[in-house]
Parts: C-alpha cells; sequence; structure tokens
C-alpha cells in the first residue's frame, strides 16, 4: 500500500555547489552529506541531491512510503509495470526502488524506517 510521498531526488552533477545552493535556498545544512547522496530534511519530508543523472524540466524523482519495498515492488510489476530499478538497501534500514508505470513514467518506492509522519508539516 502507498502511503504518501516521502522524498525528491534531484540530480546534481556538482553535488557540492548544489548542496551550496540548496543550503541557501532551504536555510539549513543537509542531515546526510556524503559523496553519492546528500540529505535535506524538509517539513518532514526529504530533499535529496545525487551526482548521477541529468538535470532537466522532468523535474525530481519523488519517491512514494511503503511498508515493504520488495513486496510492493512485485506488486507494481503484477499490476503491469515495468522493473526499472530493483530493490537496493541503501544504508540504515532504507529500501528504494523504482518502475515504469504502464504509461512510461517513473514510480519511485521508499521503505524508509526512520520517517516521522509527526515532523510533517
Amino acid at each position: 500500500m502507498i502511503l504518501g510521498l516521502r522524498t525528491a531526488i534531484y540530480p546534481a552533477p556538482d553535488l557540492v555547489r548544489a548542496k551550496a545552493w540548496y543550503e541557501q535556498v532551504l536555510g539549513m545544512k543537509p542531515y546526510f552529506d556524503e559523496p553519492f547522496y546528500v540529505g535535506f530534511s524538509v517539513g518532514g519530508f526529504e530533499l535529496g541531491l545525487i551526482p548521477v543523472g541529468e538535470p532537466s524540466w522532468a523535474g525530481p524523482q519523488p519517491l512514494w512510503g511503503v511498508d515493504d519495498a520488495a513486496a510492493e515492488f512485485q506488486r507494481l510489476v503484477a499490476l503491469g509495470a515495468a522493473a526499472l530499478q530493483p530493490v537496493t538497501d541503501v544504508g540504515g534500514g532504507i529500501k528504494v526502488a523504482a518502475v515504469l508505470d504502464p504509461f512510461g513514467n517513473r514510480f519511485g518506492i521508499i521503505e524508509n524506517p526512520h520517517f516521522d509522519p509527526g515532523a510533517v508539516r
């Protein structure tokens, strides 16, 4: 079952420059800062920067919260989606995956035991 939006990922090939810009935009430092990912907690949601991908007007890659990424991934495929990114453990008990919906859109999911619905505003 889809629980709600958790994360929006923005490609940022120049991660150092992007981190500095988003620090200014958001008025805060990232809570997670590694060469492969920079994460900001914004109103209970996450804005993430990754050093791969091509930034474009097509926008960020939202991740929809799920209780069980593996089960939901299989359910989405069974409903006609095409596997795009298999379930991947990205550390800290967090798992992500993505499918292409039947219309060609990327649909990302995230199992994040650290998400605090009480922090959402």
